[in-house]
């Protein structure tokens, strides 16, 4: 189970990254202008990865399970995405887009747990946003002192480019966070199905 959880994990953070960076490529709303020197790069990702790994323990590994064993999952579901909603309190300032990303995100790594019955799989998922769409490739907001190895410009309508919030901000990731949860619910429902079969 770790190791499909994993291999599910990358497969689903890899398509969600790069469908969404690649169609902000194609429509020249990003692109990508000249690389940096990153001392100890790996330091930078081992940081990010255990930042990624507290976040999940927290929010869906111990706040989510708590009150999903105790209440039920739709209490569960509401305090922990509220938890990791007002954990990422910069999309607040940024607006209303930015907010709906980090909400529909929760969702859909939710759902993606609920699928695996693993935490292995959200860990995965949200450091490789973290990660490749930050520190490898510029184009997520971290904190201001995590480096990123390309420079990624983005231009055009915010909207659809993220504007100031890079790609967190922009209409493509919320299209592929609705997608993406909605695909892991129904795929959940399904799954519920064949074991009562």
């Amino acid at each position: 189970r770790p190791v499909y959880s994993s291999v599910l994990g990358g497969t689903v953070g890899l398509s969600w990254l790069g469908i969404s960076v690649g169609i902000l490529l194609f429509t020249g709303s990003a692109r990508i202008e000249g690389t940096n020197h990153i001392s100890m790069l790996w330091l930078w990702i081992l940081s990010a990865f255990i930042n990624t790994i507290m976040q999940e323990m927290l929010v869906r590994g111990y706040l989510y399970q708590m009150l999903k064993s105790n209440y039920n999952i739709g209490i569960a579901v509401i305090v922990s995405t509220g938890l990791f909603t007002f954990a990422h309190g910069g999309a607040f300032e940024a607006g209303v887009l930015p907010v709906l990303n980090v909400i529909t995100m929760s969702l859909f790594v939710t759902a993606v747990l609920e699928y695996t019955d693993s935490l292995i799989a959200p860990i995965v998922i949200h450091f490789l946003w973290n990660g490749v769409g930050a520190i490898i490739l510029g184009g997520v907001s971290l904190a201001e002192d995590y480096p990123h190895l390309f420079n990624m410009i983005i231009s055009g309508n915010s909207i659809l480019s993220g504007g100031s919030c890079k790609i967190e901000g922009s209409i493509i990731v919320l299209l592929m966070n609705l997608i993406f949860m909605v695909g892991f619910i129904m795929a959940n429902k399904k799954k519920g199905k064949i074991y009562k079969s």
